[in-house]
């Protein structure tokens, strides 16, 4: 194995994945993975932030406590900073169009879309929690947020650092 070759495995990049497939050809190939995993995302943000929005306009919004409301605005900042995120591949993208940037754009999406996993995560865990404390009670809603984000940390860390072990062992 070469140096460049070894230095690109130990940063996780896998230069040689058996593809014929030239650099830029990969960056495309990334990008467009990349883009339908923000589409996913952003689908789901979305419903969300049209479930948070629209609580407001609801008789029953007059009911909420102080910390209800508190609660309720810091998810509605959650889902906005989670689409920001999300959206910031997109818009850098834009900026270095036909710059012959593709690596940089790619590999700024991976952190930006790590970051918006993890605003989504909290955003999700944050709602259920909402609507439990709102409809069943202080409780309920600890109980229900503590095994969604144990959940979420099995099947969005464990998971997938297991299969990445698994992946990367000698036959």
């Amino acid at each position: 194995m070469t140096s460049a070759a070894s230095m690109s495995a130990k940063s996780g990049d896998v230069a040689d994945d058996g593809r014929d497939e030239s650099a830029d050809e990969r960056a495309d190939r990334n990008w467009n993975e990349l883009l339908q995993e923000l589409r996913v995302l952003q689908t789901g943000t979305q419903i969300l932030t049209g479930f948070l929005l629209a609580l407001a306009f609801q008789p029953a919004f007059a009911d909420l406590d102080g910390m209800q409301r508190a609660f309720y605005l810091v998810l509605v900042v959650l889902a906005a900073l989670s689409a920001i995120v999300a959206l910031a591949p997109v818009a850098l993208h834009r900026a270095l169009f036909r710059h012959r940037a593709k690596p940089v754009v790619v590999a700024y999406g991976h952190v930006a879309l790590l970051t918006a996993l993890v605003t989504v995560s909290l955003l999700l865990v944050g709602v259920v929690v909402f609507v439990f404390d709102v409809v069943v009670g202080d409780a309920a809603s600890w109980v229900v947020g503590a095994v969604l984000a144990l959940l979420i940390g099995a099947l969005w860390i464990v998971s997938p650092l297991v299969f990445r072990r698994r992946g990367t062992e000698e036959p």
